[in-house]
């Protein structure tokens, strides 16, 4: 504990999956923990974002191993899937675990 102009806190900082606390990052995971697969264009439309907004952050969370990408063609019309990894899935119940007891702690207070 520390103290803070005479509160005590204790710091859940470290904890915190910075990777998938942004909103983008945190809206693409959600959203594929929800969907087993979800293409390049759902999760633009569903995010409201544009195609180089979504490259980036799906590119970091790829790089984390928190989703895959498979590229394949419908035609000659290219086709990107995404799905959450298992890595992914641990660290977005971590995530949602940490926010649950930052809630209780405030709401006990």
């Amino acid at each position: 504990m520390r103290e803070l102009k005479g509160v005590k806190t204790r710091s859940l900082a470290p904890e915190l999956d910075r990777l998938i606390h942004e909103r983008l990052r945190l809206g693409i995971v959600s959203a594929l923990a929800a969907n087993e697969t979800l293409t390049f264009n759902d999760l633009k439309s569903l995010m409201n974002t544009t195609d180089g907004n979504l490259s980036v952050h799906a590119r970091k969370l790829e790089d984390a191993g928190y989703i895959t990408c498979s590229k394949s063609f419908d035609g000659r019309v290219p086709k990107t899937q995404y799905k959450l990894s298992a890595a992914g899935r641990r660290a977005l119940e971590s995530y949602l675990n940490h926010m649950e007891t930052l809630i209780q702690q405030m709401r006990n207070r």
